[in-house]
């Protein structure tokens, strides 16, 4: 017979064993029980929180490292089991006279006890219990290399000097927190999600998990940042140009749909800015992707001459529920109950201020006054646009009853350019287009460049634009996805 200070093992004796804690009614109601069957029969007690629980005895074995319980499956306490030869043969969960009575062959067990009580969850499935000792006991599905760091180490330091942050303190990828991350997917950790460009290195949901864990996301927020990295290294994102062109450009990720809501992220006040841990680490962990298994580090691939914050990471949701308008996600074919997430290549946002304008035509025309200058009042056709349309700019259009398409009509009626004023020399300045472009009207942006987004908070006549990057084969292409749990 065991001894109380015996440590549970994977080999059970046979004869009955109960699984028990003291932190629940049931297990303290059929202590009786436990002790008369102690009695008359062959019976080890693992005990999850106190080892002198139900009784301090030789029959109860201490399993506050629930070993034992994790071996044996148990997921609701009491669970009483019946092992012969070896193997387990009967089990009852909870309190049931009928059921422990069949499984013992003992008659009258409790009889001063009600007929049934439902057990309570055992120490094994607790939340933040059931990572931890899937790690501890062998059961870990993750094979990345594993880096040790010393006890007088200063763990944010180390990771620092490793090379994997992006200038902030990151949180550290335990076995425990990537599995933790990896309960937000229903992917396995080694499917292959990517190419991580620059390098091209497999990127699987494991490396995804474990960067975003870095970035501080939160498990449900795990399959957004594996469609971001889909959208990133689709072929048209073209996602090694974006990160070796010397512009000062990035992914800027739009996410549509019931998600956003649902994972709280920020459509409203200061959306493009930070604050919000959805918005920030999302954009955070689909960089960090791109830095520690593509290698596209700063200073290396990494070419931009200036660069800008939202490299760090830029995502925001659309506002959907307070706009009148086709959703971006709509626009690209998808229905707004659909998860989407579009990738967008841009530089940082820029603010459009126009608060006198009441009539949605004026407004219009400020509008386009400020995109024409995107990236460059020379530059026509060749880079795409996000406009961001803010809600009291939204209510213009809304009291009018413009739609999107009339929107858009409008607004690139007003943004055709005489290609006379932006030639090579004209007024003075050698840059521009190529001289025999003059004599035409050339539209700022190519029919389905300019991207137009409903966000921002409910006061202030103030919306934005960000500029894009070339568009096209040898640039990059807006890329809308579906979210995949």
């Amino acid at each position: 017979m065991k001894t109380k200070n015996e440590a549970p093992l994977g080999n059970f004796p046979d004869g009955l064993i109960a699984v028990v804690k003291e932190d629940c009614p049931t297990c303290s109601l059929i202590s009786p029980v436990l002790e008369h069957l102690a009695e008359e029969m062959d019976l080890t007690v693992y005990s999850q929180d106190n080892p002198a629980f139900p009784f301090d005895t030789e029959w109860v074995v201490d399993d506050t490292d629930l070993r034992a319980s994790w071996n044996l499956n148990v997921d609701t306490v009491p669970t009483l089991i019946k092992r012969t030869g070896g193997t387990e043969t009967d089990r009852a969960v909870g309190w049931n006279r009928s059921s422990w009575e069949q499984l013992t062959g003992l008659n009258n067990l409790g009889v001063d006890l009600p007929d049934f009580r439902p057990g309570c969850g055992s120490l094994t499935v607790h939340p933040e219990r059931i990572d931890k000792l899937r790690v501890r006991f062998g059961e870990s599905k993750l094979a990345s290399k594993r880096i040790e760091i010393s006890e007088l180490e200063d763990e944010h330091e180390a990771l620092f000097s490793h090379g994997w942050s992006d200038g902030l303190p990151i949180v550290a990828p335990t076995e425990t927190r990537v599995m933790q991350m990896l309960e937000g997917t229903s992917r396995e950790p080694n499917d292959v999600v990517a190419l991580a460009p620059p390098n091209l290195v497999e990127c699987n949901v494991e490396k995804i998990a474990i960067n975003a864990v870095m970035a501080g996301c939160r498990p449900e927020y795990l399959p957004i940042v594996i469609t971001a990295i889909e959208a990133i290294c689709n072929q048209n994102f073209n996602m090694h140009g974006v990160l070796a062109t010397t512009m000062s450009v990035g992914p800027i990720l739009v996410v549509n749909g019931p998600i956003a809501g649902e994972i709280g992220m920020n459509w409203g006040i200061n959306a493009l800015g930070h604050g919000n841990r959805a918005n920030s680490t999302i954009g955070r962990a689909v960089q960090l992707v791109i830095r520690n298994v593509g290698g596209g580090i700063p200073g290396g691939i990494d070419r931009a001459t200036l660069g800008h914050m939202g490299k760090q990471g830029f995502c925001f949701a659309e506002d959907e529920e307070n706009s009148p308008w086709t959703t971006l996600s709509e626009v690209k074919g998808f229905e707004r109950t659909q998860n989407t997430v579009t990738a967008f290549c841009g530089e940082g946002p820029a603010l459009i201020v126009d608060q006198t304008s009441r009539s949605p035509e004026s407004l219009t025309r400020s509008l386009a006054a400020s995109l024409l200058k995107a990236v460059s009042t020379r530059v026509v056709i060749a880079m795409d646009g996000m406009l961001v349309l803010s809600p009291e700019h939204m209510d213009r259009y809304r009291a009018a009853g413009w739609d999107r398409n009339r929107f858009m009509t409008e607004i690139y009626d007003c943004l055709l350019v005489d290609s006379d004023t932006i030639i090579r020399g004209a007024g003075g300045i050698e840059d521009g287009i190529p001289a025999d472009w003059a004599g035409n009207q050339i539209p700022k942006f190519r029919p389905e460049g300019l991207l137009v987004v409903h966000a921002g908070g409910p006061a202030g006549l103030f919306s934005a634009f960000i500029g894009g990057w070339k568009n096209g084969p040898t640039g990059s292409d807006p890329v809308t996805l579906e979210i995949k749990k």
